[in-house]
């Protein structure tokens, strides 16, 4: 896919991978859609990053978890520019909460972070096909994690929606093809701001230990997921239905890295 001019929705995108993935696709001079649902102030720092670079941003509030905001994001890029040529699925939830306290997560967490982790990626996919199908050429990427193949991650909720995901990644791929590539990339330890806080006090040592346990010895960027993701967008023509592990080889075992 060429990427000037294409029309891009990142949702979730205050922020984070998904505030990289909307800079560096308008860097490439792609329009984009930047979303948020809660912090305004960090969107609009990623909508000026976006023109700063050269690309056309429009901002958009929307709760992905309500098809009827889904819908209406996506009404909101064919209106600003007639067409959608790529959808990020990045906006995400979840709940820190100790594996081994099984009283940690309610039914209630167990539905607010699927409301947005899965089918939120659903509405938004249904929300966007009718017009990506029309290019012919498009590319939805959803934004996984490495905790959706090996069961940790934050919390046992966050771990079995991003394994749900990577599943429906597939399933997607399978009915929105040919026109509509469908793939995720699956991110381990990221440092971002989110990941600091949520972890808190406990951030320092788990850092620590996945530098020591994994081939590359340290965490990601933001910006390295996000190439991937652009990546999967622009160049990956021939690959569809598959998840990316983007996490300095995590997802071969956390071992010493001198035996």
């Amino acid at each position: 896919m060429q990427l000037k001019n294409a029309v891009c929705i990142v949702t979730g995108s205050a922020s984070g991978i998904g505030a990289a993935s909307a800079i560096l696709l308008a860097g490439k001079g792609a329009r984009v859609v930047v979303n948020y649902s809660k912090s305004e102030d960090a969107a609009r720092a990623t909508q000026k990053a976006c023109e700063a670079v050269g690309g056309e941003a429009l901002l958009v509030r929307a709760d992905v978890a309500q098809d009827a905001d889904c819908r209406r994001l996506a009404q909101a890029a064919l209106d600003q520019w007639g067409r959608i040529d790529a959808l990020v699925n990045n906006a995400g939830a979840t709940k820190f909460a100790d594996h081994a306290d099984l009283d940690a997560l309610s039914a209630e967490d167990f539905q607010r972070i699927y409301s947005v982790n899965v089918v939120g990626t659903y509405q938004m996919v249904r929300a966007c096909a009718p017009a990506m199908k029309k290019s012919g050429r498009d590319a939805v990427v959803n934004v996984s994690s490495l905790a959706g193949k090996n069961g940790m991650g934050s919390s046992i909720a966050y771990a079995a929606s991003k394994g749900a995901l990577n599943t429906m990644t597939m399933s997607l791929a399978r009915v929105l093809g040919p026109e509509i590539r469908v793939n995720a990339v699956c991110p381990g330890m990221v440092d971002t701001k989110w990941l600091r806080e949520g972890y808190g006090l406990r951030y320092a040592a788990i850092e620590a230990r996945y530098r020591q346990g994994t081939p590359l010895g340290r965490p990601g960027k933001p910006e390295e997921v996000a190439a991937v993701i652009v990546w999967l967008i622009e160049g990956a023509d021939l690959i569809t239905g598959d998840t990316i592990m983007v996490d300095s080889g995590m997802h071969m075992g956390l071992i010493p890295r001198k035996l």
